[in-house]
This record gives structure tokens, sequence and C-alpha cells, in this order.
């Protein structure tokens, strides 16, 4: 591990580049703060990528295009004297201090949790009108429905146990074949939406990551179905001449494949 010296140098170096970059590359000097939004945005998605996939030598250049749009928006707002690199880095640092009064105050915590509510607490103090300000509106519905539900937990809106919630979800669940069987469409959604916000309820009660979770079911499918392809490609057919059985075979198949690679992964 580099020191804390090499550490700082490391940061100087990419803060200069950045200024040399802004001052004399065609393509970076015509950025702004919204034409880098959408780069940023694809850049925490390939970052998340990274880190489910647990490739670290991923995750490293990954945080590193993304430190890199952190210094290149601190650049942008130090043009117009709004704030730099500086103001960034000390505006976090007084938001932990000031949040971790059982580190740098006189605070005393039981657990995690108590963390959590003093640190909700603590933002309604600081001139939060609401626990649910801080969810940004553009997230993803099934991260939104988690952050929610982790912002009221920690103000003491929750249930007690993990049952409750599981019968929530049935009770849910019962009310959507209500509603598929009245044929409603807008009231199937609306139930079908209140499932999916129980089943994220019961996740987090599970310390599951909701999100974290169907990522991996995603990739789980479409490294099955690109076997599938391949195995179908490999007999000279498409999958539209493929009855469904023999696409099951070959969909079995790809499942043991992918136990197999996991388990010898894990050895």
């Amino acid at each position: 591990m580099n020191s804390r010296e090499a550490q700082l140098k490391a940061f100087d170096r990419l803060l200069s580049i950045m200024d040399e970059l802004r001052a004399q590359c065609p393509w970076d000097k015509k950025q702004t703060m919204q034409s880098l939004r959408h780069l940023t945005i694809e850049e925490t998605y390939e970052l998340g990528d990274a880190i489910l996939d647990n490739d670290l030598e991923e995750v490293k250049k990954e945080l590193g295009d993304v430190l890199l749009h952190i210094v290149f928006y601190a650049k942008i707002g130090s043009e117009t004297s709004a704030f730099d690199i500086a103001d960034v880095c000390n505006d976090i640092c007084e938001k932990l201090i000031n949040r971790h009064p059982h580190i740098y105050g006189e605070v005393e915590v039981k657990d995690e949790m108590d963390v959590q509510r003093n640190w909700e607490d603590i933002k309604l103090k600081e001139g939060k009108r609401s626990v649910l300000e801080g969810v940004p509106k553009g997230l993803p519905a099934l991260v939104k429905a988690n952050r929610i539900q982790d912002k009221v937990a920690g103000v003491g809106f929750d249930w007690e146990k993990p049952e409750q919630v599981w019968e929530k979800v049935q009770e849910e669940l019962a009310e959507f074949q209500e509603e598929i069987e009245g044929g409603d469409p807008k009231r199937m959604e609306a139930e079908f939406g209140d499932v999916l916000f129980a089943m994220v309820n019961y996740a987090r009660f599970l310390k599951i990551d909701p999100e974290n979770a169907l990522e991996r079911t995603n990739k789980k499918f479409i490294t099955r179905f690109q076997y599938l392809e391949e195995k179908t490609k490999a007999l000279g057919k498409s999958l539209r001449e493929m009855t469904l059985a023999e696409m099951d075979v070959f969909w079995d198949e790809a499942k043991k494949v992918q136990v197999s690679t996991t388990t010898s992964g894990n050895a």
C-alpha cells in the first residue's frame, strides 16, 4: 500500500493533469456540468458492475473514472469561484464530523441502528424538512424503494419482525391476484407495485440488497441464454427453429456449467 504522502502526491498529480486538460484539450475545454452528467451516471454504473463481479482490478479503474469526474466538476466550479476541490473535501469532512457525534463528541451509541437514528435526527436539525428529502428523485425505482424504507426505518417507522413483513408480502400478493381476476390494468399495476415494495422491504429485513440480487439474476440469465444461443448456432439452427423442449436441454446444461464454474471459482 502507498504511504499517505504518496497518496496525496498522486491526488495532486491528478489535479495538475485536470488543470492542463481543461486549458489545452478542445474536448475538455467544452465540457459543462450538464454535459458531464450522463457520463458520470454511466461511470457509476460501470463501477457497480465491477463491484458485483468482484473484479478488484476493474473496481480500481472505475474508481479512477469516477474520481476524475469529481475533480472535473470541482474544476468547473472553481472557474466561477463557486467552489473548488478543497471546498468539496472540507464540506464532506465537516458533515462526517457533525453526523458522528459518537466519535467526535460525547454521544454514546449501542449499535449501528443507533448511529442511523442519530444520523437522520441530525439531518432534520440541519434544516431538512423531511426524512425522505435526501432520496434522489432520479434513482431507479427499485433502489429508491430500498432507500425510502431504509430512511423511514431510521426514525423508527418500521416493522418489528421479518415475519410481519412476510405476512404483508402475502397480503399484497392476494390483493394482486384479486385485481388480476378483476382485469383492470391500472389496478393490477398498482397492486403489482405494492407487491414489489413489500418484497423490497422483506429483502431489507433479510439483509439482502434487492438491486444487487436482481442484477445478479440478470447476469445469470444473460450467461445462460448466451450459452443457449451458442449451442443453437453450433447446430446450424436459429432459436426460432428450436422447440421449447430442445431449448430446455441446453438451458439445463447452462445451469450445470454455471454451477460448476462458480464452485471452482470459490475453491
